[in-house]
């Protein structure tokens, strides 16, 4: 049977195209399919004002459509969706990509620290990771009641704040790059974890060989990423943009092997989420997360 995995998003799933490429998934006997591209169902720019207003599956339709068997993506949002699932969808694993956002602007912006977008819209993608990583990069600077965080849809979010539709917002590689290629400057910048969810369909004995695969890419891409960089140059490449090598900050790029989600960190993670008024702070871990589809193997 094919596994089918929502791979979208280059920096997210660099250990899955590499697994795919060097053949590790047929090494482990598995028939994997990664889903790269998602539909497009909004051609015109429009800005969402509230995160209620979108669904927390958005970018994740075909998991609850029964299409695709596992994805991932921030852990905040993970949560959110393993409580909103109704295809009994858990988060199963940390995921390997430890990955960066930065809230940017463009280099004549008035704006050159966090404080300064007290009211100021910051586009985000609501439910991922950007939305959440700005709240808690912003709180640390602004008042909760002076974040004015806006959802955009039917632009690429640097195409939106290099077209002048918005004045500030936030993105990852290789965005960040091509940002700071082009002269914008970044106000502030953090790393943070994600998380993997699966269905009930994918088995254990699965899931392990998966997760196999992609911590044999992980140790490929710590000893040298540099022959993997050119995923994400493609992803600059198809919005006209030209990325070479030497131009990522090979630091910003981290990769550890993927592993159970912690029950500690679970706790801090949900009430903070709660806290903002984005999941029910009623969730505990068992109903949100299966460790036990990682096989611990001796």
């Amino acid at each position: 049977m094919t596994i089918k995995i929502e791979a979208a998003g280059a920096v997210f799933y660099l250990p899955y195209y590499v697994a795919e490429e060097e053949g590790f998934f047929a090494d482990e006997g598995l028939d994997v399919e990664l889903i790269r591209e998602r539909a497009n169902e909004e051609t015109e720019l429009r800005f969402i004002e509230r995160p209620d207003a979108v669904s927390s599956f958005s970018s994740f339709k075909l998991f609850e459509a029964g299409q695709s068997q596992l994805y991932n993506a921030c852990e905040w949002g993970q949560l959110r969706r393993s409580q909103d699932s109704q295809v009994s969808g858990k988060v199963v694993a940390r995921r390997s990509a430890v990955a960066s956002q930065a809230i940017i602007v463009r280099p004549d912006s008035p704006y050159e620290v966090p404080g300064d977008l007290a009211g100021v819209r910051v586009g985000v993608n609501f439910h991922h990771g950007s939305h959440y990583l700005v709240l808690q990069l912003l709180e640390g600077f602004l008042a909760r009641t002076d974040i004015n965080l806006v959802g955009i849809k039917g632009k690429g979010r640097f195409q939106a704040l290099r077209d002048g539709d918005i004045d500030a917002v936030a993105v990852m590689e290789p965005w960040i790059t091509v940002a700071e290629k082009a002269g914008y400057k970044i106000l502030t910048e953090g790393h943070y974890f994600g998380a993997e969810i699966a269905g009930e369909s994918l088995t254990d004995d699965e899931f392990t060989k998966i997760n196999r695969a992609v911590n044999r890419a992980v140790d490929l891409i710590r000893t040298d990423i540099r022959p993997y960089l050119k995923h994400l140059i493609a992803t600059a490449a198809a919005e006209g943009e030209d990325l070479q090598p030497e131009d990522f900050k090979l630091g910003r790029l981290r990769y550890i092997h993927a592993g159970p989600y912690p029950e500690d960190h679970f706790n801090r993670t949900v009430d903070w989420v709660a806290s903002w008024g984005l999941i029910g702070g009623e969730n505990d871990f068992v109903k949100l997360v299966d460790n036990t589809k990682l096989l611990q193997e001796a």
